[in-house]
């Protein structure tokens, strides 16, 4: 089924709105509504994974960190998705820390309870897979990504999914949480918003960033932002039934 079929359910995380009204209440029960708050970790790499989180509004991070404290991020989880996949497929553990970019809300259910979901092999369990193929590509994009891409290329895109998550063209971000996104230095962070604001595509004063020209936005980003969009955007348009 689409994610406009009429059986489907009114709800703000896109994943939960694709399920079929009789999953979705079969689940309904152990969903519970949390507000997460900026840079709140989820879970660090190598922790045991008991919750699985389906975002309705902020942003939230999947970062590797390496050995010598540098971080790089390998997936970004908005209203469109879900964060806990490893256990999903059978790991207890994930290889990268889930954090907080941008606050909101996010429904919390034990991942045991979505495990057995999931094996019934009905509905919530084919979108999953399409899911996980779709962050498998947002992985495999954001590689060529760190290696071809520059800076300001990479901050324009991760301005532009802040722009889609919140639906609002102003939003708090530090320089420091930007960099440690991105995984590069805040002096660099700087130049590319220097940049940008130079060339009239945004204001950034005191962590606090304005979308002027979403147009040029775009021309700024590297192509990663409507190939990872588009990716997304099949995955609702798929019928899983």
């Amino acid at each position: 089924m689409s994610i406009n079929d009429s059986n489907s359910v009114n709800h703000v995380n896109q994943l939960l709105a694709a399920l079929p009204r009789s999953q979705y209440q079969r689940l309904l029960p152990h969903l519970h509504s949390v507000q997460l708050t900026e840079r709140e970790i989820i879970y660090q790499s190598q922790e045991t994974i008991r919750y699985a989180y389906f975002p309705e509004q902020g942003l939230i991070s999947l970062v590797t960190i390496l050995e010598n404290g540098a971080t790089i991020e390998v997936g970004r989880v908005g209203k469109e998705g879900i964060v806990g996949l490893s256990a999903i497929l059978g790991a207890n553990s994930s290889m990268y820390s889930a954090m907080v970019l941008i606050a909101g809300s996010t429904m919390k259910l034990e991942v045991e309870i979505l495990k057995q979901e999931f094996h019934r092999g009905e509905e919530l369990q084919r979108l999953l897979l399409l899911y996980i193929q779709a962050r498998l590509n947002q992985v495999m994009q954001n590689t060529a990504c760190y290696s071809q891409h520059l800076i300001e290329q990479r901050f324009a895109r991760l301005l532009l999914s802040l722009h889609d998550c919140l639906q609002q063209k102003q939003f708090a971000l530090t320089q420091e949480l930007i960099a440690t996104t991105l995984g590069v230095r805040r002096a660099s962070v700087n130049n590319a918003a220097i940049n940008l604001q130079k060339a009239k595509i945004i204001d950034y004063s005191r962590g606090n960033i304005t979308i002027i020209n979403r147009s040029g936005l775009e021309r700024s980003a590297c192509e990663c932002y409507s190939t990872i969009k588009t990716e997304f955007q099949k995955l609702f348009s798929f019928n899983v039934k």
